[in-house]
């Protein structure tokens, strides 16, 4: 089986309620009829005014995180049921900011995975090496860890709703990015690891996203890397017309 690109936009903090629909309207437009899988990443607060939007589009709802519980006595978080209710289908979870800003560890990570995966939800599992540990030589075992310890739990027959974002830390919006030989290596690494802990066709069907700063300018060279299946972006996602370039590669 052929693994579809898959693009995401991670919105990060970012936009207005009028903005986020905006630029929801102008995807819908952009990417209509486009062959891959897309989704955006949106915030909390808008999440259901971009539901809207995208209601009957290619384009999937994501949030950009959620609680590792159910609904109850836990002021502030979103539970998977209130994201499920208002039509999100995709959640980014482990992101690099929220282990490194927020502090969330891997047993955390774990147990929201465990719980949108039951929800039925599908994930975009981040992970990634911090540049002191890529300069150490530790950057696939980093990597390897985090799978182990993220996908604690999980069954293959859950993997079909996993999608791992590569995102190397230092090259999170700090313009950098891992040349493709170097992500490439990383990515087939990750599917290696996969097929340790669940076989080789598991590993065959699971997307691997590149996210560190891609930009129309330099995804076509790593969406030509035979493990990297798509893109998690980041600032570029925040305008139609510099997420729209690489939405048609």
């Amino acid at each position: 089986m052929a693994r579809k690109h898959y693009i995401a936009g991670n919105w990060k903090m970012n936009t207005s309620k009028a903005e986020a629909v905006k630029l929801a309207q102008d995807l819908v437009a952009s990417l209509k009829g486009l062959p891959n899988k897309y989704m955006v990443g949106v915030p909390f607060v808008y999440l259901d005014a971009v539901a809207q939007v995208l209601k009957g589009s290619n384009i999937l709802l994501g949030a950009q995180d959620m609680a590792a519980t159910g609904n109850g006595a836990h002021t502030g978080e979103v539970s998977a049921e209130m994201l499920k209710d208002i039509g999100v289908q995709s959640v980014i979870l482990g992101h690099s900011e929220r282990r490194h800003e927020i502090g969330e560890s891997d047993e955390l990570i774990n147990k929201k995975v465990r719980r949108a995966l039951e929800q039925g939800l599908e994930v975009v599992l981040c992970i990634g090496e911090l540049l002191s540990e890529r300069e150490a030589g530790n950057a696939e075992a980093v990597c390897n860890f985090q799978l182990d310890a993220d996908l604690s739990g999980v069954t293959a027959e859950q993997m079909k709703n996993v999608v791992i974002a590569y995102e190397p830390v230092w090259a999170i919006g700090t313009g950098k990015t891992a040349t493709p030989e170097d992500a490439e290596a990383i990515h087939k690494s990750v599917r290696a690891h996969i097929a340790k802990l669940y076989g080789n066709e598991v590993a065959e069907q699971t997307i691997i996203q590149y996210g560190g700063s891609m930009k129309a300018s330099n995804a076509k060279e790593l969406l030509a890397q035979p493990d990297i299946d798509g893109g998690l972006i980041g600032g570029a996602s925040l305008k139609a017309d510099t997420f729209t370039p690489i939405c048609e590669l």
